[in-house]
């Protein structure tokens, strides 16, 4: 594979690895904006959604992790490469270009979307326990009427 090649094929995986993050994060606020919105509590309902939430997670996650993995086996792949065989009009832009591709490491990609998720499913319990704290408080002040 050419250098060229290579270089394209990690800016292919960085863009794919973006996008999984993306979505990760639409879902993250999406559930975050149903969960702040409702007014009633329902701890079914939290306890469903936070488990389609651990479900989708956990596939995110083992997507990132692969596309993480295949970004640095071409970097790698890009760093190896022959720097001999490199045409000479592209050596200056390879000695730019290559310090500056510097990935997170997989285990720390892991650990960032685990706490991320850890931090999103408490926030959905913490809405869920101050709904009920609030209905109470509005069943305690309640005046009857006469």
């Amino acid at each position: 594979m050419k250098y060229n090649d290579l270089i394209q094929l990690y800016f292919e995986r960085t863009t794919a690895l973006q996008n999984y993050w993306t979505l990760y994060v639409v879902i993250v606020g999406g559930l975050l904006a149903f969960s702040s919105l409702r007014r009633q509590p329902a701890a079914l309902t939290t306890l469903i959604v936070s488990i389609l939430f651990g479900l989708f997670a956990y596939e995110n996650l083992d997507a990132i992790k692969a596309t993480a993995t295949q970004r640095l086996a071409t970097l790698a792949a890009v760093k190896q490469s022959d720097a001999a065989s490199t045409a000479a009009d592209i050596k200056p832009v390879r000695d730019l270009v290559e310090p500056t591709l510097n990935p997170a490491s997989v285990g720390s990609t892991q650990t960032t979307h685990l706490i991320s998720d850890l931090l999103t499913i408490a926030g959905l319990w913490v809405m869920e326990l101050r709904r009920r704290k609030n209905v109470a408080v509005d069943a305690m002040t309640a005046q009857p009427f006469p």
